[in-house]
C-alpha cells in the first residue's frame, strides 16, 4: 500500500480507486486502517470507493513530535487524493476528528457517520456525565474488556483475536506531545452549526460510549439520526458488521437522494 506526503510526515493509506463516490474511514485509538477489513469489500460492492489511512503515530504512518492537527492531516489527504466531496465514516477517536472536520469543511463532507465515540465535547454538563460513566475501575480494565462487548467475546473468540492483533500493533510508543488533537475543542454550540447529514451509531453494550451518552450529543446536531447496534460493545463495526454495514450504507444512500 502507498504512502502520501503531508506536511511533516508520510501517511500510509489504502484506496480501492476508481471514480465512484469516496468513503473515507477514520479508525479508533485502538485500531488502524486494517480495522476496516469487514467493511471494505461490502462498501466496494455497494458502489463506493473506499479509503482508509493510518493517522500519524499509528500503524504504518510516521511518528512525529509534535503531531499537529489530525483535522489538517485529513484535509491534506483529501487534497493529495483529489477528493472533492466524500462521505466520512468514523469510529471512537476517529469520530472526534470527523466532527471537527465536518464543522470546518462542510463543503467537503456529503455525510458523516460517527460510531461509538465520546465525541470530545467539553461542555461542563457533558463532562460531568463522562466522569460518572468512566470511573477509574473502568479505565483500568484490560482493553479487550473495555472495548469488545461480552456477547462477541462469547460468540467469536477468533474475531476477538483478530481485533487484539490489530490493536496491539496500532499505536506507536508515543509521549503526550505526540498525541493528535482536533483544531478546536468540540462544544454543543459548534455541533448546532452542523448542516451535513449525520448518523450516530452506538453499541447497546458499549461501556465507554453507551447509547444514552451518545444521544446527548446527537440531540445537539440538526439533521442527526441515531441508531443502536444491539449487543455490540465499543467495537460495534467489528462485532456486528452485518447490522453496522447495513445501517451505514442505508444512511449513505438516503443522504444523497
Amino acid at each position: 500500500m502507498p504512502y502520501t506526503e503531508i506536511p511533516g510526515a508520510r501517511l500510509w493509506f489504502k484506496d480501492s480507486g476508481g471514480q465512484a463516490t469516496p468513503v473515507v474511514f477514520l479508525h479508533a485509538a485502538s485500531g488502524t486502517s486494517d480495522s476496516w477489513y469487514l467493511q471494505e469489500s461490502t462498501f466496494i460492492a455497494a458502489g463506493y470507493r473506499c479509503i482508509a489511512y493510518d493517522r500519524k503515530n499509528w500503524g504504518h504512518s510516521e511518528s512525529l513530535t509534535p503531531a499537529g492537527s489530525a483535522t489538517d492531516d485529513l484535509e491534506a489527504l483529501a487534497q493529495n487524493l483529489e477528493l472533492n466531496r466524500f462521505h466520512l465514516v468514523c469510529t471512537a477517536l476517529g469520530g472526534i476528528i470527523g466532527l471537527d472536520y465536518t464543522v470546518e469543511k462542510p463543503e467537503r463532507v456529503i455525510s458523516l457517520t460517527v460510531s461509538s465515540s465520546f465525541t470530545g465535547v467539553i461542555d461542563k454538563s457533558y463532562q460531568e456525565v463522562q466522569a460518572r460513566l468512566r470511573p477509574p475501575e473502568i479505565s483500568n480494565l484490560p482493553i479487550v474488556l473495555r472495548e469488545v462487548g461480552p456477547s462477541y467475546r462469547v460468540e467469536n473468540p477468533e474475531g476477538v483475536a483478530i481485533w487484539l492483533e490489530i490493536e496491539e500493533r496500532s499505536r506507536h510508543e508515543i509521549s503526550p506531545d505526540m498525541a493528535q488533537v482536533p483544531n478546536s475543542p468540540m462544544t454543543y454550540a459548534r455541533l448546532s452549526n452542523i448542516t451535513t447529514p449525520v448518523l450516530f451509531l452506538s453499541g447497546g453494550a458499549d461501556l465507554l460510549s453507551p447509547p444514552a451518552m451518545m444521544k446527548l450529543v446527537a440531540d445537539q446536531i440538526p439533521n442527526c439520526r441515531f441508531k443502536v447496534v444491539p449487543e455490540a460493545g465499543h467495537a460495534a463495526f467489528h462485532e456486528r458488521p452485518e447490522i453496522w454495514n447495513r445501517l451505514v450504507l442505508d444512511f449513505l444512500r438516503e443522504s444523497t437522494k
